[in-house]
């Protein structure tokens, strides 16, 4: 059966399906099936499903691939197939019935657990036989039944004359059969639940089988007359029965007969239920015990629309309002249906029930899919009658008993939701969940609209002026005071329902004169403004100037945010409750704004002063929603505009139509104004305060800028005469203004091609550079969290935590953006450095830009061009260490500062040749003050911050390369410039020495690794010569034995900085001296090691390129520290050169005159003769040079002096 139902889902309309030859199971009523997930409505052996339904509508084979044998079985009596209904068709009808009788005796069995099964096994098979008979007479119809050609008069074989009579047999057969059976409604009650046994296999009791097997007598009764008479286009009359009425029973008169009779019944059916639901259950208690009476509606439904448009058959609705009217019409002319159906106690209120729960199944297509957007049959006229009975007495209420009153009760939400129920009220397409409404209002709403516009299509003006008169009149002064807050919902409703089928001037007018009646505590409740801008809306929707409206409400307005102003500081309940009323009428401008096709002066009166009142005492969340509201109306006024401007620049525009457009420019204009005057004016003086959220600033200011392109001439005076670059200066180029606010700002501008063309042509060449400038002060702060805090209240982060991510986004937005202008162009060009299209880390972005700058720059021939982009270069940059100040605080950002030193070195080295020019070194010396020598640095008993001395340690070799560099590069000397480097050396060289000399701390030295890394030899060549110079003044330049800490670290440091570096013989006369004298002064063991390591390191560089012959400056260096030291230091001086002898003894031989002489000149000097001990010493000293040696000592002794 499940393949069968499933393919008859594909029956086209014309053609049949060709199913295979296997026995289909016919289709039968059946509630038996799982519908839990809620997917099918119907079982898959239903009329509906199995497509049955529509094989009968569309005349086709009723079972295919059934009854095809040359015998069939009929309740257990094998047939003849194709002679068996003519021969034997009361035989069969009598075999019928009894098999109905075993049925019903199976009801006196007691059916509980243990005999369910067979119970069921029998009922079930009896249902079968029975349904498989009249399926039979079905198919029998449709394939053998031949149509008899009454003119004949040659004999007949007697089969024949069967044949001929066997359709009235038929008829009476069949009327004899619905007889037997009785009427649906009569019945005993029956219990339509299922045992389950444990193969959850449902068992049916056989009263169940009973009930179903009716529902299919009675539709396959129907089924089998309509088949009767589509064969034989004709009247049949029956031979042995005569209607109620005493006239000959025909399959014509039996149909109609059977179908009122079957529609009483399920009236009835539905009566019992309707009298045991509560009303507030009624719209979802359905009518219907069970799927299959459902069903049964359906068949119903559909076979009589079918037959009603292809005969003149009545349709459905007539049917079942023609019953439902006798429970109203008490005449006894009219006749009454022969099934009696008991009076219900509430007619009205079950008819209303009813004809709700049955037009829903017309969703329900031919084969059992729900579609909700399937067109329904109207059954305006007979809902009319209804309304007519419901309202009863003149001006008495309109209600249905069993809808819900909650729906009453619930109060709209915005004035667009009125007008949508309104809308939906007088839609003229039906809806099919209009009986799901919460309340019967609803539902004489709708019936309202369809009668007055009904009625004035046919009638003209006068039904409107009856129904005006009528609904004017309840409406008075008592009336308006009594109302409650639903029923001032529902009296705008009414009004607004009036205004859209009728006279919406009229209406309106009539509705502003009757809210001055309402009770004084109703002027401030919200449903009177959501009512005005619902008024508002219709007339924009209708086209019609809103003038009278407008200046009401916006004089409501203006009042109301006078009051919010004053009560800024007031209880919060106050300020809810205004604020509650002002959001209404924001939010109902701003649609009037977007609906509206054109504008009209009154359209100004809305956009009054209320307004800058309302800004002023706005908080965060409420200037949001108004700023939102500003962006809202300035999209769509510039966007009228530019309509205006295309419609403007058509050909053959005509005198009419170009002075009513620029009318309608004319009152663009005065809206705009009002924007300007109210609006602008906050934000210009906002721009530097917390108040108003950036992102809205940012976009309101965007804009304001575009409708200052679009319409120049609105702008205020101020802004004159090139309003856009006033606005940009204020927004985009001043440096006051949050960095937030200048990137979404720029952001906004960069997008408009049209903006920045008309920028480009403006006159305003600067116009790239200022944006440059901005976006570079948009990166160097973007770790300021505030500008107007004090130092000590500035919050530290760390730079993982940094930026927020919208920022950030918003950076790289603006970067993306900023390299696509021209200039910034043409400089990577000409640098022949990468360009990023869409650079995603807009700080690598700065630097490749710097980078490119100083490229481009160092590419350039001429002094003009040179000389030009320096000055462009400075404008790019503008008041740079003004954007870096906040981090320079008492309490500063770890982040900021790295990213400020490490910029701002990047600028010094990649822009070293620019400031070497006279117009730029003043900015390097304001960098240098400002970064590496502020007061605090100077200030040598106060530490340095940790964040500051880690960003200077970072980025310290940048800026000593590119000092270096424009001390190179510049034209004339500037020893202030040297004096600044060997400045800065001297603060930072002793400041990143490591506690203890070792290697690996002074390998991250930055003074060492702005050596390491120059790439040119005469900057780097300059440095070291800066750096010893600064060490010999620092450390070696002491005064008596007064020497400075970290000795140590500072000679490993010069060691170090020996390795890294080829040695000069200059730079060890420099040295040098310096390091003798910690040799003979200093006890401290770890500096005379390395003293002593610099020391053979010299000598050992001094004897690279000397042929054997020791240096003239460094044997200089030593005899002048013998005459220094040898009077006094004589035993420690011998130990040195002992030292400087093992590496290279004619060093030590060179001065053997000097050290005999000092010998001579200290024994002379103590007046002791000769001194024993230094003599021994000398002679020591004297071991290690060989003969040369051993002659000097030979001399010294035979002198007798």
């Amino acid at each position: 059966m499940d393949n069968c139902s499933a393919a008859s889902m594909f029956l086209t309309d014309s053609l049949e399906l060709e199913l295979g030859t296997d026995w289909c199971k016919p289709p039968c009523f059946s509630c038996g099936f799982d519908n839990r997930g809620g997917g099918s409505h119907f079982s898959g052996e239903s009329y509906l499903s199995s497509g049955a339904l529509k094989r009968l509508i569309l005349n086709l084979d009723p079972l295919p691939t059934n009854f095809e044998e040359d015998t069939v079985e009929i309740f257990g009596i094998q047939w003849v197939t194709e002679t068996a209904l003519v021969n034997s068709s009361r035989v069969l009808f009598h075999l019928f019935r009894q098999q109905l009788y075993n049925l019903e005796t199976l009801l006196q069995a007691s059916c509980d657990f243990g005999k369910i099964s067979i119970l069921h096994s029998k009922a079930d098979n009896i249902r079968q036989q029975c349904v498989t008979f009249l399926h039979y007479v079905k198919v029998f119809i449709f394939r053998y039944l031949k149509v008899q050609n009454a003119e004949s008069h040659v004999p007949v074989h007697p089969y024949e004359t069967l044949e001929a009579q066997f359709p009235s047999v038929l008829v009476d057969e069949l009327h004899g059969l619905l007889l037997y059976v009785g009427h649906l409604s009569e019945l005993p009650n029956i219990n339509l639940g299922a045992f389950v046994n444990q193969n959850q296999i449902k068992l049916f009791p056989p009263s169940w089988h009973l009930l179903h097997l009716h529902l299919d007598i009675h539709w396959l009764v129907l089924e089998i007359l309509h088949m009767l008479g589509e064969k034989l286009k004709q009247v049949i009359y029956g031979h042995q029965f005569m209607n109620l009425a005493g006239d000959n029973l025909t399959n014509v008169s039996l149909f109609e007969e059977h179908c009122e009779n079957l529609l009483c019944d399920l009236i009835s059916l539905s009566l019992n239920r309707y009298d045991k639901v509560r009303p507030s259950e009624a719209l979802m208690s359905h009518h219907c015990p069970c799927p299959c009476i459902k069903e049964l509606w359906v068949l119903l439904i559909h076979l009589l629309e079918h037959r009603s448009k292809w005969s003149l058959s009545e349709s459905f609705w007539n049917w079942l309002n023609k019953l439902l009217k006798t429970f109203f019409d008490k005449s006894s002319d009219r006749r009454r249906p022969s099934v009696p159906i008991i009076q219900p106690r509430d007619p009205l209120g079950f008819s209303w029930w009813i004809i709700t729960h049955v037009a829903s199944f017309y969703q329900f297509d031919r084969h059992g899919t729900q579609d909700e957007m399937r067109q329904m049959e109207s059954n305006w006229n007979f809902v009319e009658e209804l309304l007519k009975k419901s309202i009863g007495v003149q001006n008495s209420s309109f209600s249905i008993s069993w809808l819900p009153l909650k729906g009453l009760t619930h109060i709209i939400k915005s004035p667009l939701s009125m007008l949508e129920m309104v809308k939906t009220c007088c839609c003229d397409k039906q809806d099919n969940g209009l009986y799901k409404s919460s309340s019967s209002y609803t539902i004489f709403l709708c019936i309202l609209a369809k009668v007055v516009k009904k009625a004035m299509k046919n009638n003209g003006p006068h039904p409107w002026k009856q129904v005006k008169g009528r609904i004017y009149s309840k409406f008075h002064q008592k009336r308006m005071e009594e109302l409650t807050e639903v029923g001032l919902q529902n009296f705008f409703i009414l009004f607004l329902l009036l205004a859209a089928v009728a006279e919406v001037e009229d209406v309106a007018g009539h509705v502003l004169g009757l809210l001055n009646f309402l009770k004084p505590s109703f002027i401030t409740s919200p449903l009177i403004w959501k009512g005005q801008v619902a008024f508002l809306l219709m007339y924009i929707q209708k086209n019609l100037d809103i003038g009278v409206l407008a200046e009401k409400f916006s004089g409501a307005f203006r009042e109301k945010a006078k009051e919010f102003l004053v009560s800024k500081n007031d209880e919060m309940g106050q300020r809810q409750t205004l604020w509650t009323l002002l959001s209404i009428y924001i939010d109902g401008v701003q649609e009037v704004f977007e609906t509206s096709h054109c504008l009209h002066p009154s359209h100004e009166k809305l956009l009054n002063d209320g307004f800058s009142m309302l800004l002023r005492a706005c908080q965060e969340s409420e200037l949001r929603i108004v700023l939102s509201f500003l962006q809202a109306v300035l999209a769509r006024i510039r966007s009228m505009h530019q309509q205006l401007r295309q419609e403007l620049q058509k050909e053959n525009v005509d005198l009419t139509a170009q002075s009513s457009l620029s009318a309608k420019e004319r009152h663009l204009a005065a809206v705009a104004s009002a924007l300007w005057r109210h609006f602008f004016s906050f934000l210009k003086s906002q721009r530097m305060s917390q108040i108003v959220p950036l992102s809205e600033l940012a976009d309101a200011a965007a804009d304001f800028t575009l409708l200052a392109l679009d319409m120049p001439s609105t702008a205020p005076s101020d802004l004159q005469p090139q309003p856009v670059i006033s606005i940009i200066q204020l927004f985009g180029w001043d440096d006051i203004i949050w960095p937030q606010v200048v990137a979404r700002y720029l952001s906004h501008c960069l997008q408009n091609s049209m903006l920045c063309e008309a920028l480009s042509h403006s006159g305003c060449v600067s116009f790239q550079a200022l944006t440059v400038r901005s976006w570079i002060r948009c990166i160097l702060q973007m770790y300021i969290k505030n500008f107007y805090v004090s130092d000590d209240l500035f919050i530290d982060i760390n730079p993982g935590q940094a930026v927020e991510k919208e920022y950030l986004g918003q950076l790289a937005e603006l970067t993306r953006l900023l390299f696509k202008l021209s200039e910034v162009k043409n400089i990577f060009s000409k640098a022949q450095v990468e360009y990023l299209s869409s650079p995603e880390d807009p700080t690598k972005a700065l630097i490749l830009f710097f980078e490119a700058i100083g490229i481009t720059y160092g590419n350039l021939q001429t002094l003009s061009d040179k000389s030009a982009m320096v000055t462009k270069s400075l404008e790019y940059l503008g008041e740079i260490l003004k954007y870096i100040k906040p981090y320079l605080g008492k309490k500063i950002s770890s982040a900021g500062l790295q990213l400020t030193y490490r910029m701002m070195g990047i600028l010094v080295k990649s822009w070293a040749q620019i400031f070497a020019t006279s117009k730029a070194q003043k900015l390097l010396f304001r960098i240098i003050d400002c970064l590496l020598l502020p007061h605090t640095v100077l200030q040598q008993e106060k530490e340095l911050p940790a964040p500051m001395l880690i960003a200077i340690q970072k980025s310290l070799p940048l800026y000593l390369q590119g000092i270096c560099i424009v001390c190179c590069q510049s034209q004339n000397p500037n020893a202030y410039l040297n004096q600044l480097l060997g400045n800065v050396i001297e603060q930072y060289i002793g400041r990143f020495l490591p506690a203890s000399p070792h290697v690996a701390g002074l390998g991250q030295h930055p003074v060492l690794m702005a050596l390491r890394n120059s790439a040119t030899l005469a900057p780097m060549s300059l440095l070291k010569k800066c750096i010893i110079q600064v060490i010999r003044k620092s450390y070696f330049e002491c005064k008596g034995s007064l020497f400075p800490p970290r000795l140590a670290s500072i000679l490993a440091f010069i060691l170090q900085l020996f390795k890294e570096t080829n040695i000069d013989i200059s730079e060890v006369e420099l040295l040098l001296p310096g390091i003798l004298k910690l040799l003979v002064l200093v006890s401290e063991p770890q500096v005379k090691r390395l003293a002593t390591e610099n020391l053979q390191y010299m000598v050992k560089a001094c004897q690279v390129g000397s042929e054997g012959e020791p240096a003239a400056q460094l044997t200089s260096v030593f005899r002048h520290f013998i005459q220094d030291y040898g009077t006094r230091y004589d035993n420690q001086i011998y130990g040195i050169l002992e030292t400087v002898a093992a590496l290279d003894q004619q060093v030590v031989i060179h001065l053997l005159s000097t050290l005999t002489q000092s010998l001579k000149d200290s024994e002379r000097k103590w007046g002791l003769g000769r001194n024993i001990a230094q003599r021994e010493a000398y002679s020591k000293l004297l071991s290690h040079l060989g003969q040369v040696g051993q002659d000097e000592m030979q001399r010294l002794e035979s002198d007798n002096t």
